[in-house]
This record gives structure tokens, sequence and C-alpha cells, in this order.
């Protein structure tokens, strides 16, 4: 049953807290963002982690496929989870126990031990889900696909935000306090950990799972399906080419966001032979497009169906990653700086507005099995991350890695033809896009109405008691 009085606009009410669609929104961007920046929080400071634990190249492939293989698994079954107990209990008990090994990882001492705290906090990255899931369910089809991108997009922010504040935190800690360099990167990781735990504790009692209430209100008022039959649905959506095509194209743009996440900082050590702090500030504008990029690719997206329906949102996705391809092997040829970092950034444009594209599309495969279909796509972002991961643990240089990879983008992107929508389907999500506009124009005559009586109301009674 599809749920009710979902918003129909973003941007109008934006910093309106009371509104719970918005109220929900800023909670999950934000904490989405404490998650992704727990989840990279230690790639910009792996030189001194490499220094002190002597990591080898292959060591340090490994703690990358480790870093985004699990969440695979973590995607898969909190989507799953969510349609059961809604999103509201599945992030607190995520970012609650997430928490725990961001700051266990202080404790690495070895190989083994920080390569098994860096696969624990891969389970994290399964947030996005719930950041997807909830949006969907908060806004009307009109709007989803910018309030899906731009949630996920500032989001994935922090992927950027922590290549230059943890190098900076780790200086304040080393520099500031006077702590060895062993220490400081543990304590950074701490601090964040901390952030994580106090983000699920206030995303409890800040949120709800619908616009009219929590799942266990609404399933006893009978207006949402039982938790028995989620299990049913999910297996129905995973039967849904469509939901695998997802799978790949996703791993063909956020796969390789996360993969630029792990190894930039590092790529611009060895290559081009940046210092710490600055390497983290270069790499940090890839992750830094995601303020606006992501949010372009659903703003774009929702465009596209209004003038050619579904078909319009898959046709945009095509778009969007085969020029992410022709951008990633156009960077993989830059050796200066100069011309490095203006491809990388045209590069990073592209790949986010691609992630953006494709859950603009997710929400209408299956409504019944919503948080099947975003956790199954959403893992195959990861599955993308560790098979490209694996070319930079072996022996193909890193420029030769990213050259490769935009081969297999640009070939990806004909796969979003294959995303195709039934005639019934394209004309009820056209009726509910109508709906919506409607909803959304007679809001906005309603609003102008009163302000046009309050002018009234005004200029009367200043004839009633003309100045003096």
């Amino acid at each position: 049953m599809e749920l009710q009085n979902k918003a129909t606009s973003l941007w109008r009410n934006f910093f309106d807290v009371r509104m719970v669609q918005i109220r929900t929104f800023h909670m999950t961007w934000f904490a989405f963002f404490s998650c992704f920046f727990a989840w990279f929080g230690i790639a910009p400071l792996m030189s001194v982690v490499r220094d002190e634990l002597q990591l080898t190249k292959d060591q340090i492939g490994w703690a990358i496929i480790g870093s985004v293989s699990v969440t695979i698994f973590a995607r898969l079954f909190v989507g799953w989870l969510v349609d059961r107990i809604g999103p509201r209990k599945s992030y607190t008990w995520l970012l609650v126990l997430g928490s725990l090994p961001v700051m266990g990882i202080g404790l690495a001492q070895d190989f083994q031990t920080f390569l098994l705290f860096r696969v624990l906090i891969g389970g994290i990255g399964a947030s996005f889900v719930i950041t997807q899931y909830h949006t969907s369910v908060m806004f009307a089809p009109n709007v989803v696909g910018q309030a899906n991108a731009t949630s996920a997009g500032w989001g994935n922010l922090g992927g950027g935000v922590t290549q230059f504040v943890m190098p900076l935190l780790f200086s304040v800690f080393v520099v500031g306090f006077g702590f060895s360099e062993a220490v400081g990167w543990r304590l950074a990781m701490v601090v964040v950990g901390v952030i994580i735990l106090l983000c699920g504790i206030g995303y409890y009692f800040l949120t709800q799972d619908a616009p009219d209430g929590n799942f266990d209100e609404l399933r006893a008022k009978g207006l949402m399906s039982e938790k028995k039959q989620v299990t049913g649905a999910y297996w129905l959506a995973l039967r849904d080419p469509r939901v695998w095509v997802l799978f790949v194209i996703y791993g063909a743009c956020f796969g390789i966001e996360l993969t630029v996440n792990n190894v930039a900082a590092l790529y611009f050590i060895d290559y081009f032979d940046l210092t710490l702090v600055t390497a983290g500030l270069v790499a940090a504008s890839f992750g830094l497009m995601n303020i606006f990029a992501r949010t372009l690719g659903g703003l774009f997206g929702d465009n596209f169906g209004s003038l050619w329906g579904l078909r319009g949102r898959s046709f945009w996705l095509f778009i969007c990653i085969l020029f992410e391809g022709i951008a990633l092997m156009i960077f993989s040829q830059m050796s200066v700086l100069f011309l490095a970092l203006p491809s990388l950034i045209v590069f990073s444009l592209f790949t986010q507005m691609a992630e953006g594209a494709t859950y603009s599309v997710v929400p209408f495969i299956n409504k019944k099995a919503l948080g099947a279909v975003a956790g199954v796509v959403g893992a195959g972002g990861n599955a993308g991350a560790v098979l490209a991961g694996f070319l930079f643990k072996g022996a193909v240089d890193w420029h030769d890695a990213f050259l490769i990879l935009g081969i297999v983008v640009s070939c990806a992107s004909f796969l979003a033809f294959f995303v195709r929508f039934s005639t019934k389907q394209e004309d009820e999500e056209r009726a509910a896009f109508a709906i919506a506009n409607i909803d959304t124009l007679r809001r906005r005559a309603d609003r102008a109405a009163r302000e046009l009586e309050s002018a009234v109301e005004m200029a009367e009674g200043r004839k009633a008691h003309p100045a003096q």
C-alpha cells in the first residue's frame, strides 16, 4: 500500500524542521555524512598507518577491498531489515553498533587486527540504503529523485571532507597536544566514533518512519503490509532483472567513487610527490563535488521523467555513466598536477551525477519492496569497488588501473537501455507525477491567496486609520 502525505517540495520548506519530512531529510543526510566520514576516515591517514604497521602494497590492497566487501552483505541485509522494522530503528542500531569498530581500530597493532576492524567499519556503509529508503517514503514522485540525490550526495560529501579534516585532526593531536603519530591517528578515529554514536541516539528521537507515523503504528492501523509479507516481496524483487542491471550500473559509478576515496590520497602522494595534508586537500576535491553534483543527477532525472516518463530517467542515467567513463580515461592519462586536478573534478561531476540518476530510477522499480531494491542496487556499488580494488593491489600501474576502469564504465553505460517499464506503469507514474505537481500548485495558490488577503486587510486598515 502506498504511503500517504509525502512532501511534494523539497526546497520551498527546506528549513522548516517542524515538517517531519524536512526534519527527516536533514537527519538522514547528516547521519549518512557521519557514516561516510567514519567509513573513509582512515584513508587519508594510510601513509602514517603504512609506516607504523609496516604494511606492504598487497596488504594495503586487501585493506581497500576489505573496507568495501562486507558492505555488500550489510546492504543486502539492511534492505530486508528496513522494510520490516522501519528506517528509524534500523539507522539507530546501525549507527550505535557501527561506532564500536570505528573507535576500536585504534587498538590495532598489526595488519591482521587492522584489517579486521577495517572490514567491520565497512558495515556502516549500509547506511546508504536506509538514507535512500527514508527519503523515498517521505517525498512524492515529482521530487523524490532530487531528494534521494541530495541526501545521498551530501552524505557522500563526508568522503571528501574526511580527506582534509582527518589530516588536520591528526595534526592537532600530534603538533598541538604532543602525541606521537602512532597515538595521533588512533585518537582521531576515536573522535569520529563518538560522533557516530551521538548521531545514532539523535536519529531515534528526532525522526519517524513515514509521514503519518512509525511502521508499528501504521501496521496496527492496517495502513501498510505486515512483516511476514516483507520476505516474500524481497525475493520477488530479487527475480527482477532490472534490479541486477542497476546493481551493475551502480557498481560502475558508486563503486568507482569508493575506490577513488580509498586510493586518491596515496595516489597523489606516490605519483605527484605531495605531502600528506596537500594530497588530502587534492583528493578532497573529488568528494566535495557531492555538495551539488549528485543533486544535479537526481534533479535532471526528475526533469527527464517529467518530459519522457520513466524511460527518460533511464536515458539520463545512460548519459551520465557514459561521460563518467570517458572522463575517467582522460584522468588516467594525466601525469602533471595542473592537468590531473581539473580532469579529476570533471570525472567526479559525472560519477556523482550518475549515482543521483540511478536512485532517481530505483524508487519506481518495486514500491512494495523498496528496501530490497535499494539494498541490492546499493550492494552493487560495493561489489564494483571490490572488483576495482583488485586492480590496485596487484602489479598493475595505477595509471593503467584507472584507464581499465574507464573502459569498463563506458561499456556498462549501455546497460541502462535494459531498464524498461511497462506501459501500465508508465501511465501510473505519469498520473502520480501530475497529482504531485497539482498539489504543489494548489499549495502555492493557497499561499498566494493568504498573502493577498493579508495585503487587502492592511490596505483597508490604512484607509480606516489614515495618518494624522
